[in-house]
């Protein structure tokens, strides 16, 4: 288990946890958190290149405190291999949604506008509605989300966050330990 990098003191918290993937683990895993009375904000799984690992990426509401108690419990789970919170300055983190809004053809213009801007995807179109996707930052979905709301969102999906460390922009010094 990796210890948690540095203490967020607050806000989220995403944690990434590598488990065995085996029927009952994301169970188990969403217990724990609902047990120590945490809120689950983003969850998103998917399988590793390695078929026996799944990758959890969680995102907590949390005070660092209690944070390092619930990472202790996770580390006792069976099928847990590994846990590493994610310093948000160290990480690159994405999300995507999916949204259908209002589009009556007088404003239709508009919220293709904002796909354009945004570099959004329009994936279907109907009469008085379009779907459209966009990936990017969370902080980018968000207010993306917020232009299209006056326009009536009439659904919407979020898949949540998903991270990875970011890479290390120097090389390693060949003569070191």
């Amino acid at each position: 288990m990796s210890a948690p990098s540095t203490p967020n003191g607050g806000g989220t918290t995403t944690l990434v946890v590598r488990v065995e993937n085996k029927a009952g683990v994301l169970a188990r895993v969403a217990g724990l958190f609902a047990r120590r009375g945490f809120n689950i904000e983003s969850l998103a799984v998917a399988p590793t290149e390695d078929e026996r690992f799944s990758r959890l990426t969680i995102v907590v509401g949390v005070d660092a405190a209690p944070m390092e108690q619930v990472v202790k419990q996770l580390d006792k789970l069976v099928n847990v291999v590994e846990i590493r919170e994610l310093n948000p300055a160290a990480s690159v983190e994405r999300e995507l949604m999916m949204v259908t809004v209002q589009a009556d053809p007088p404003i239709r213009g508009q919220i293709l506008d904002l796909v354009r801007i945004f570099q959004a995807t329009v994936l279907n179109v109907g009469y008085d509605e379009i779907m459209v996707s966009l990936t990017g930052s969370p902080s980018r979905v968000d207010d993306f989300e917020d232009l299209l709301r006056p326009y009536g969102i009439v659904d919407v999906q979020r898949t949540g966050k998903v991270a990875l460390s970011k890479l290390a922009k120097t090389a390693p010094d060949p003569l070191a330990p």
